[in-house]
């Protein structure tokens, strides 16, 4: 009966982020600097109204796509935030995080044999999605831009089969975000084509200079860009799961059809609890903010004093750290460090073949242990050089 599953979930492994989050289980005095997800508990007066929802008996199904007041949320919210304007009857869809809402995006988009492009390192979870389409993930080198994709670099990847282009921005792994200079020369290439655009902005609320913007806000770009958020990073709510798209509604009808099927709709009381969210607590991102951005600088200024190179990123909570003076693979440089000093980070192979040579630091983790695993690794990295020495000797 083996034989018989669908050959392309076979195909499918575990990312190395999960697999190095799961080793740490192993280890129970390991620091743990893999997994994105904020250390802050959910607002009291979030928690509150999912309560308030379960005391009120607020667990039937919603609408499909969502309550229509938290659909009306989210539309105010992007409006007001990014000068985006979605109909919230017609344009915008509730999903299961923004994990669902890449899903069914994709699914709806995509057929056999076309193309996605992906600029990379890139978060693990966009190509499992795409090859479940059966479509070809295309890969754009942001090594040597500084992390930074652009226009050029896209237009070299284009051809008559591309259909997709993601745009990960704040970036998992690499907290970059693409300046307005970038958005332009990119929206001035893809205005006039044929070629969806799919802006996941999980990590919009956390931009530390200046302001995020969206591509869909740009002129001529609204009508092919699915736009994909949620309250997962931006109002610690990882666990809730509660996402949603904003796409025009010639898009927006067609994905309701596979989110339908998938899950008919999002659990009830997290819906209510991130209404509450988006009403509320609009400011609740900021004091997360500003933390994040205090331990971004620590994080960064001890790696610059071990003497690893690591773009001072400005969104997200990751530092994507360059261990090429190592002289060893990023894979065995993570469990050496797991292994010898009890601290996990995520191998930089793992956000694809570009990211070899890198490893992901999350900061979402309190100044007192970022202080301590900042310390195990730089003993680590001592005695990596020492022995260096020894092998030159």
């Amino acid at each position: 009966m083996k034989s018989l599953i669908n050959k392309k979930v076979k195909k499918l492994a575990v990312p190395g982020i999960r697999q190095f989050s799961n080793m740490v289980s192993q280890f129970p005095d390991a620091i743990n600097l893999t997994i994105g997800q904020p250390d802050f508990p959910t607002p009291e007066h979030i928690k509150q109204a999912g309560i308030r929802a379960v005391e009120n008996n607020k667990t039937g199904y919603t609408h499909n796509a969502g309550l229509i007041e938290l659909r009306s949320a989210v539309s105010e919210f992007v409006q007001t935030k990014y000068d985006l304007s979605y109909d919230p009857e017609k344009e915008i869809i509730i999903t299961n995080g923004a994990s669902e809402a890449l899903d069914i995006a994709f699914r709806t988009i995509l057929e056999e044999g076309c193309e996605v492009i992906l600029p990379v390192p890139i978060y693990p979870g966009y190509e499992p999605l795409i090859e479940l389409c059966g479509a070809v993930p295309v890969y754009v080198d942001t090594t040597h831009t500084g992390f930074q994709v652009t226009a050029d670099a896209i237009a070299e990847k284009i051809t008559e089969r591309t259909r997709c282009i993601v745009l990960p921005y704040p970036s998992n792994p690499l907290g970059t975000v693409t300046d307005a200079e970038k958005l332009i020369e990119l929206a001035n290439l893809l205005k006039d084509k044929k070629i969806f655009v799919l802006s996941d902005e999980i990590y919009s609320e956390l931009v530390y200079q200046g302001q995020h913007i969206s591509i869909a806000s740009l002129p001529g770009m609204r009508e092919k860009t699915i736009v994909i958020n949620g309250v997962s990073k931006s109002h610690s709510m990882t666990g809730w799961r509660v996402g949603f798209t904003c796409a025009p509604a010639y898009l927006s009808e067609e994905m309701l059809k596979v989110h339908l099927y998938s899950t008919i709709s999002v659990c009830t009381i997290s819906q209510f609890a991130a209404l509450e969210a988006l009403t509320y607590g609009l400011h609740d991102p900021q004091e997360m903010k500003k933390e994040y951005q205090k331990r971004r600088d620590y994080t960064h200024d001890r790696l610059t004093r071990m003497g690893l190179d690591a773009i001072l990123p400005n969104g997200a909570f990751y530092l994507f750290a360059s261990i090429k003076k190592m002289g060893m693979g990023s894979f065995d440089f993570a469990i050496g460090l797991l292994e010898e000093e009890r601290v996990a980070v995520v191998p930089g192979s793992t956000f694809s073949v570009y990211g070899e040579g890198y490893i992901r630091i999350s900061y979402a983790s309190s100044l007192d242990v970022l202080e301590e695993g900042m310390d195990r690794l730089e003993r680590y990295i001592k005695k990596l050089r020492e022995s260096k020495s020894h092998v030159s000797v």
